[in-house]
């Protein structure tokens, strides 16, 4: 697999939306695939990723979410529906079909967009995908909210992003870390942050399920820790949607960089089947 370590980095670009630019960048060429993080993240947790699409012979952007990374922070909401009209706007620009792989947040994104827009989306890929809310015992959310406030959400995101990579971290974790961790710390990135952790409802993707009609691949890390049984909320998403499931040993929410060559022989075997049947 190519070392993501060596990669020379893509210039950013931006996608000009109504109230502020969308950061992204594109590398290779041949099918598009549009890779998206989940919330608090930055479009580098696919550096792993992106390396072995575009050395496969795809054509890989990989953006930014509002308000996150090299985006803006001038936008008045955030969440799935937000995220969805994004990535459209982002396919638009490209101007060919994309496989879009969408992790967390960004998964209820994917599944927006298939719906309204299927002549978009050549498949799905859902990584440690919210897709609809998780259940959750009483005050959790409203607790959650008040850890998330921008006073301190950047330290609160330092001390609990290590939860989430339960089982193997990659070898560059303190690295990445530290990244997020400074993003978050720059004026309007955290409140931006908080905004989209107050602001984002995933049943806005759940309404859009049944609509869904294209290729999906499910990737859920084995010890996931959004979720109190990651392996059944992969099956009934894969058999909402008709798709195939892999779990992934040893990962939690970011299998994209905990397992990396795992999820990429994952991924691209998803890729050739979806466009040898094209």
């Amino acid at each position: 697999m190519t070392d993501a370590r060596n990669a020379t980095p893509s210039p950013t670009r931006y996608l000009h939306r109504a109230e502020g630019r969308i950061a992204y960048d594109v590398q290779g060429s041949g099918p598009l695939v549009v890779l998206v993080p989940g919330m608090a993240e930055l479009r580098s947790s696919y550096r792993f990723l992106a390396p072995a699409l575009v050395a496969a012979g795809y054509t890989v952007a990989s953006t930014d979410l509002r308000g996150h990374g090299d985006s803006d922070t001038t936008f008045a909401s955030y969440g799935d529906p937000e995220t969805a009209a994004d990535i459209s706007a982002l396919i638009d620009e490209l101007g060919r079909p994309a496989v879009i792989v969408g992790n967390s947040l960004a998964a209820g994104a994917g599944v927006i967009v298939a719906a309204e827009h299927p002549a978009q989306v050549a498949g799905l890929v859902l990584v440690g995908p919210f897709v609809r809310n998780p259940r959750q015992p009483p005050g959790m959310r409203s607790l959650f909210h008040l850890m998330m406030s921008p006073l301190w959400v950047a330290s609160v995101w330092k001390a609990y992003l290590p939860t989430l990579y339960a089982g193997v971290k990659p070898a560059d974790f303190a690295a990445y870390r530290a990244a997020v961790v400074a993003k978050l710390r720059q004026p309007g990135y955290g409140t931006a942050f908080s905004r989209t952790a107050r602001q984002t409802d995933h049943r806005f993707a759940e309404a859009r399920l049944a609509e869904v009609d294209t290729s999906v691949l499910v990737v859920m890390g084995e010890r996931d820790p959004d979720f109190k049984d990651p392996a059944a909320e992969a099956t009934w998403i894969g058999e909402t949607l008709r798709g195939e499931v892999v779990m992934v040993p040893d990962a939690g929410h970011y299998p994209q960089s905990q397992q990396p060559e795992l999820t990429a022989s994952a991924v691209l075997d998803f890729l050739t089947r979806v466009h040898t049947s094209a």
